[in-house]
Protein backbone atom coordinates (compact mmCIF):
# COMPACT_ATOMS: atom_id res chain seq x y z
CA UNK A 1 0.00 0.00 0.00
CA UNK A 2 2.79 2.42 0.92
CA UNK A 3 4.61 1.62 -2.33
CA UNK A 4 1.45 2.29 -4.38
CA UNK A 5 0.94 5.63 -2.59
CA UNK A 6 4.57 6.57 -3.20
CA UNK A 7 4.23 5.77 -6.91
CA UNK A 8 1.06 7.86 -7.16
CA UNK A 9 2.81 10.79 -5.45
CA UNK A 10 5.80 10.51 -7.81
CA UNK A 11 3.44 10.45 -10.81
CA UNK A 12 1.55 13.51 -9.53
CA UNK A 13 4.80 15.39 -8.94
CA UNK A 14 5.99 14.48 -12.46
CA UNK A 15 2.69 15.74 -13.93
CA UNK A 16 3.00 19.02 -12.02
CA UNK A 17 6.59 19.42 -13.22
CA UNK A 18 5.57 18.71 -16.84
CA UNK A 19 2.74 21.25 -16.61
CA UNK A 20 5.14 23.88 -15.23
CA UNK A 21 7.64 23.11 -18.00
CA UNK A 22 4.91 23.41 -20.66
CA UNK A 23 3.74 26.74 -19.23
CA UNK A 24 7.31 28.07 -19.28
CA UNK A 25 7.80 26.82 -22.85
CA UNK A 26 4.49 28.40 -23.94
CA UNK A 27 5.54 31.72 -22.38
CA UNK A 28 8.92 31.59 -24.18
CA UNK A 29 7.28 30.68 -27.48
CA UNK A 30 4.83 33.57 -27.17
CA UNK A 31 7.50 36.07 -26.07
CA UNK A 32 9.66 35.17 -29.07
CA UNK A 33 6.75 35.49 -31.52
CA UNK A 34 5.61 38.75 -29.91
CA UNK A 35 9.11 40.23 -30.21
CA UNK A 36 8.81 39.74 -33.98
CA UNK A 37 5.79 42.09 -34.01
CA UNK A 38 7.96 44.97 -32.80
CA UNK A 39 10.29 45.06 -35.80
CA UNK A 40 9.49 45.88 -39.43
CA UNK A 41 9.11 42.75 -41.51
CA UNK A 42 8.37 42.28 -45.19
CA UNK A 43 6.23 39.31 -46.16
CA UNK A 44 8.54 37.31 -48.40
CA UNK A 45 8.10 33.64 -49.19
CA UNK A 46 10.81 33.48 -51.87
CA UNK A 47 12.85 30.31 -52.07
CA UNK A 48 16.30 30.85 -50.61
CA UNK A 49 19.30 28.64 -50.03
CA UNK A 50 19.68 28.51 -46.23
CA UNK A 51 22.50 27.56 -43.92
CA UNK A 52 22.05 24.23 -42.18
CA UNK A 53 21.42 23.81 -39.30
CA UNK A 54 19.68 26.93 -37.94
CA UNK A 55 19.26 28.46 -41.38
CA UNK A 56 16.98 31.47 -41.63
CA UNK A 57 15.81 34.03 -44.14
CA UNK A 58 16.96 37.63 -43.51
CA UNK A 59 15.67 38.92 -40.16
CA UNK A 60 13.49 41.60 -41.77
CA UNK A 61 11.65 39.06 -43.96
CA UNK A 62 9.39 36.10 -43.40
CA UNK A 63 6.06 34.34 -43.77
CA UNK A 64 3.69 32.67 -41.31
CA UNK A 65 5.87 29.59 -40.92
CA UNK A 66 8.89 31.73 -40.07
CA UNK A 67 7.04 33.01 -36.98
CA UNK A 68 6.74 29.40 -35.81
CA UNK A 69 10.31 28.43 -36.75
CA UNK A 70 11.83 31.43 -34.99
CA UNK A 71 9.65 30.99 -31.90
CA UNK A 72 10.65 27.35 -31.47
CA UNK A 73 14.30 28.33 -31.75
CA UNK A 74 13.74 30.29 -28.53
CA UNK A 75 13.11 26.85 -26.97
CA UNK A 76 16.29 25.44 -28.50
CA UNK A 77 14.36 23.50 -31.15
CA UNK A 78 15.36 23.81 -34.81
CA UNK A 79 12.39 22.89 -36.99
CA UNK A 80 14.60 23.13 -40.08
CA UNK A 81 16.61 20.14 -38.83
CA UNK A 82 13.73 18.30 -37.17
CA UNK A 83 11.45 18.46 -40.22
CA UNK A 84 14.30 17.69 -42.63
CA UNK A 85 15.47 14.64 -40.69
CA UNK A 86 11.93 13.30 -40.34
CA UNK A 87 11.27 13.87 -44.04
CA UNK A 88 14.51 12.09 -44.96
CA UNK A 89 13.38 9.06 -42.98
CA UNK A 90 9.66 9.21 -43.87
CA UNK A 91 9.31 11.24 -47.06
CA UNK A 92 6.05 9.56 -48.14
CA UNK A 93 4.41 10.54 -44.83
CA UNK A 94 4.53 14.17 -45.95
CA UNK A 95 2.43 15.97 -48.57
CA UNK A 96 3.61 15.33 -52.11
CA UNK A 97 2.34 18.65 -53.45
CA UNK A 98 5.53 20.12 -54.89
CA UNK A 99 6.73 17.39 -57.25
CA UNK A 100 9.91 16.77 -55.27
CA UNK A 101 11.68 13.41 -55.22
CA UNK A 102 13.13 14.01 -51.78
CA UNK A 103 13.32 16.53 -48.96
CA UNK A 104 14.75 20.03 -49.41
CA UNK A 105 16.23 21.46 -46.22
CA UNK A 106 15.92 25.00 -47.59
CA UNK A 107 12.12 25.09 -47.82
CA UNK A 108 10.36 22.04 -46.35
CA UNK A 109 10.06 23.48 -42.83
CA UNK A 110 8.66 26.72 -44.30
CA UNK A 111 5.57 24.97 -45.73
CA UNK A 112 2.44 24.79 -43.58
CA UNK A 113 1.32 21.34 -44.85
CA UNK A 114 4.73 19.92 -43.90
CA UNK A 115 4.57 21.46 -40.42
CA UNK A 116 1.09 19.98 -40.00
CA UNK A 117 2.40 16.53 -40.95
CA UNK A 118 5.38 16.94 -38.64
CA UNK A 119 3.25 17.91 -35.61
CA UNK A 120 0.74 15.15 -36.34
CA UNK A 121 3.57 12.63 -36.51
CA UNK A 122 4.70 13.86 -33.08
CA UNK A 123 1.28 13.17 -31.58
CA UNK A 124 0.69 16.90 -31.05
CA UNK A 125 -2.68 17.11 -32.83
CA UNK A 126 -5.65 18.25 -30.77
CA UNK A 127 -9.33 18.52 -31.64
CA UNK A 128 -10.46 21.44 -33.75
CA UNK A 129 -13.43 23.23 -32.23
CA UNK A 130 -15.35 26.51 -32.26
CA UNK A 131 -14.90 26.87 -28.49
CA UNK A 132 -12.21 29.45 -27.68
CA UNK A 133 -11.60 27.76 -24.31
CA UNK A 134 -10.10 24.77 -26.14
CA UNK A 135 -7.16 26.87 -27.38
CA UNK A 136 -4.38 27.40 -24.82
CA UNK A 137 -1.57 29.93 -24.94
CA UNK A 138 1.27 28.49 -27.00
CA UNK A 139 -0.93 26.20 -29.09
CA UNK A 140 -0.49 26.22 -32.85
CA UNK A 141 -3.46 26.66 -35.18
CA UNK A 142 -3.62 26.22 -38.95
CA UNK A 143 -6.23 27.66 -41.28
CA UNK A 144 -7.16 27.68 -44.94
CA UNK A 145 -7.27 31.25 -46.21
CA UNK A 146 -9.22 32.40 -49.25
CA UNK A 147 -7.52 31.24 -52.44
CA UNK A 148 -6.73 27.87 -50.83
CA UNK A 149 -3.71 29.27 -48.96
CA UNK A 150 -2.62 27.39 -45.82
CA UNK A 151 -1.70 29.52 -42.80
CA UNK A 152 -0.32 28.94 -39.29
CA UNK A 153 -0.10 30.97 -36.08
CA UNK A 154 0.50 30.75 -32.34
CA UNK A 155 -2.26 31.23 -29.75
CA UNK A 156 -1.37 34.24 -27.60
CA UNK A 157 -1.72 34.68 -23.85
CA UNK A 158 -3.58 37.93 -24.58
CA UNK A 159 -7.27 38.07 -25.40
CA UNK A 160 -9.68 40.16 -27.43
CA UNK A 161 -11.01 43.34 -25.80
CA UNK A 162 -14.17 41.50 -24.75
CA UNK A 163 -12.17 38.55 -23.40
CA UNK A 164 -13.99 36.11 -25.68
CA UNK A 165 -11.02 34.76 -27.63
CA UNK A 166 -7.25 34.55 -27.45
CA UNK A 167 -5.35 36.62 -29.97
CA UNK A 168 -3.12 34.99 -32.59
CA UNK A 169 0.56 35.72 -33.27
CA UNK A 170 1.18 35.27 -36.99
CA UNK A 171 2.28 36.82 -40.26
CA UNK A 172 -0.65 37.03 -42.64
CA UNK A 173 0.99 39.27 -45.22
CA UNK A 174 1.83 42.49 -43.45
CA UNK A 175 4.61 41.36 -41.13
CA UNK A 176 4.28 39.65 -37.77
CA UNK A 177 1.27 40.83 -35.78
CA UNK A 178 -1.01 39.89 -32.89
CA UNK A 179 -4.63 39.85 -34.02
CA UNK A 180 -8.14 38.61 -33.34
CA UNK A 181 -7.93 35.85 -35.94
CA UNK A 182 -8.73 32.54 -34.22
CA UNK A 183 -12.09 32.07 -35.94
CA UNK A 184 -11.52 34.39 -38.90
CA UNK A 185 -10.88 31.50 -41.32
CA UNK A 186 -11.67 27.77 -41.44
CA UNK A 187 -9.41 25.98 -38.96
CA UNK A 188 -7.62 22.96 -40.42
CA UNK A 189 -5.47 21.95 -37.45
CA UNK A 190 -4.78 22.48 -33.76
CA UNK A 191 -1.49 21.38 -32.14
CA UNK A 192 0.31 21.53 -28.80
CA UNK A 193 3.99 20.58 -28.98
CA UNK A 194 6.40 21.07 -26.10
CA UNK A 195 8.75 18.08 -26.29
CA UNK A 196 10.98 17.18 -23.38
CA UNK A 197 14.53 18.24 -24.10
Amino acid sequence: MALRLALVLVALLACATCAADEAADAAALIASARARTLAPETYDGAYRVLAYPNGDVPADRGVCTDVIIRAYRALGLDLQVLVHEDMRAHFRAYPQSWGLRGPDRNIDHRRVPNLRAFFERRGAALAVSRDAADYAAGDLVTWMLPGNLPHIGIVSDRRTADGARPLILHNIGRGSSEDDALFAYPITGHYRWFPAR
